[in-house]
């Protein structure tokens, strides 16, 4: 495999960076970068991050980093992930505010001990730190239970003072959405099954509209609706699938959410080289989060309302006996 770390690599300019992305020779790593400037969103590092634990130390080949970012690569602690050394010597400074590093996350307990050292490294209020903390439980959740991944989540965030944004990246190496979904559901493709997986009600674990008490196949829904709302970038990538929600301007109060992603203004496409497993990434903007709890209020009403929707379309299908 080979991968190039670019000079700009985030949510919104992301789609050639993952056509970059060379998946064939599983067995080895190539790691190349931008020779002056690296700005990368933490859902690239998580990537990086992620491949690396898959791959032997020897069969890994990380070229020099010459640009002046390299240091910040260090800091992430990506050298440790992919068990080699940098040569890169810093100072490190506490991240309280600013960045959580690469973090491998294999279990409950685990996600328990980020969670609660992760909301005051960055230093938000109250208000703002609910949805953060709902977005990363969801997503490693997901990792945990569905993914399969003999190395877990591996996740990082980073504050952008400029744009008083969360960035939040998570990557696995497990079994992908596809697989997941087709445990009940028949999805024809990647895109097909990252369709479904964003659809409110619908998990892989039962073909029960709404799921079950431990699973109702709410996360992704919830989470790409918080990006939703707050005009924020969302993307998953799994298989040769990526789907990605865009940026839309204010058109009312609140924004209208969808049960069906390809409703939301968005980009996507069957044609990236096939990522083993699944990624994600989402900004929140602090400067227009809304207040959490009638957020998550105004999503349950919709996933309630899909769900009844998808029931009663069900009974209303003609039986044939």
């Amino acid at each position: 495999m080979k991968i190039h770390l670019p000079n700009s690599a985030f949510l919104g300019n992301i789609d050639p960076f993952l056509r970059d992305f060379d998946a064939s020779h599983p067995g080895t790593l190539e790691i190349t970068s931008n020779k002056k400037w690296i700005s990368i969103h933490p859902a690239v590092l998580s990537m990086v991050a992620a491949l690396g634990l898959t791959i032997e130390p020897s069969n890994i080949k990380c070229e020099k980093f010459e640009a002046t970012s390299k240091h910040y690569l260090e800091r992430m602690g990506l050298f440790k992930f992919l068990r080699m050394k940098s040569g890169i010597e810093i100072t490190e400074h506490d991240p309280a505010g600013r960045f959580i590093p690469l973090t491998q996350i294999k279990d409950s307990v685990g996600l328990t001990k980020f969670i609660t050292d992760m909301i005051p490294l960055l230093h938000v209020e109250p208000k703002q730190a609910e949805p953060i903390r709902y977005v990363v439980s969801e997503l490693a959740r997901n990792v945990l239970e569905h993914s399969l991944s003999e190395h877990g989540a591996i996740l990082s965030a980073q504050y952008y003072i400029k744009s008083n944004t969360i960035r939040i990246g998570i990557a696995d190496t497990g079994v992908g959405i596809r697989k997941t979904i087709n445990q009940s559901y028949n999805a024809k493709d990647d895109m097909d099954a990252i369709r479904l997986a964003l659809m409110p009600g619908i998990t892989g674990t039962t073909k029960r509209e709404g799921g079950t008490e431990l699973n109702a196949g709410a996360g992704l829904f919830f989470t790409k609706s918080i990006a939703n709302v707050n005009r924020d970038y969302f993307m998953i990538y799994s298989g040769k699938g990526m789907y990605k929600l865009l940026k839309h301007k204010p058109t009312a109060k609140y924004t209208p959410l969808h049960a069906d992603p390809f409703d939301d203004r968005h980009s996507k496409g069957m044609d990236f080289p096939f990522w083993q497993g699944t990624v994600v990434g989402i900004d929140i903007s602090l400067n227009t989060t809304k207040e959490f709890s009638m957020l998550l209020d105004f999503i349950r009403d919709t996933y309630a309302k899909a769900v009844r929707e998808r029931k009663k379309a069900k009974y209303r299908k003609a039986k044939f006996t």
